[in-house]
């Protein structure tokens, strides 16, 4: 099926990248560089949660969708968007100014946030289909996590940067709209 070695990895990194760009999750990649301006625990939280949420996917989304009923799933979803469009309004309390929050903070509120985000997520869906598709499983895994990095580390990078000067009120108010409005499109909609 493969005309070179690691094809189905390289076609699930430019098909997940690709899909990634001006996503949610690279809104949500900004908002945790700019709250905790701790790059790498970021970076590590989206690896860990990418590879958790895309394994499931490859593996389970076929049975999950046959023992779980559309409208159980819509529900699940909403909810999840509805849980990330409040955490986002809450801003965090720092005693000190200018103090970062520890690494371990950011690595698991992103690890957290990123694999309920996911949720249902066009990335998520991607995964699932390229699975369906293309083998073996682990190139389609490897692949759609590698393109999930390729399209949020600079985000994460750059957030982290120049954290001082973004509007972060602004930031988690518009962050907090789309997942509300997600939320409801799912609940409407359906996934």
């Amino acid at each position: 099926m493969d005309t070179f070695p690691l094809a189905t990895a390289a076609l699930s990194t430019g098909t997940v990248a690709l899909a990634e760009i001006g996503d949610k999750t690279q809104l949500l990649a900004l908002l945790l560089a700019a709250r905790f301006r701790r790059p790498w625990p970021i970076v590590a939280g989206i690896l860990v949660a990418t590879l958790l949420n895309h394994a499931l996917a490859a593996w389970l989304g076929a049975l999950v969708a046959q023992w779980l009923q559309p409208s159980v799933l819509r529900w699940i979803v909403a909810g999840s968007f509805l849980a990330v469009a409040l955490w986002t309004l809450k801003p965090d309390k720092l005693d000190g100014e200018g103090e970062r929050l520890p690494a371990r903070g950011a690595f698991i509120a992103t690890t957290l946030a990123f694999f309920v985000a996911e949720i249902g997520d066009k990335t998520q869906v991607a995964t699932v289909l390229l699975a369906a598709r293309y083998s073996p499983l682990w190139e389609v895994v490897a692949g759609t996590t590698a393109g999930m990095l390729l399209a949020n580390v600079p985000v994460v990078l750059l957030g982290s940067r120049f954290a001082d000067r973004l509007p972060l009120k602004a930031a988690r108010t518009v962050a907090a709209v789309v997942f509300a409005a997600l939320a409801l499109w799912v609940a409407v909609r359906g996934i």
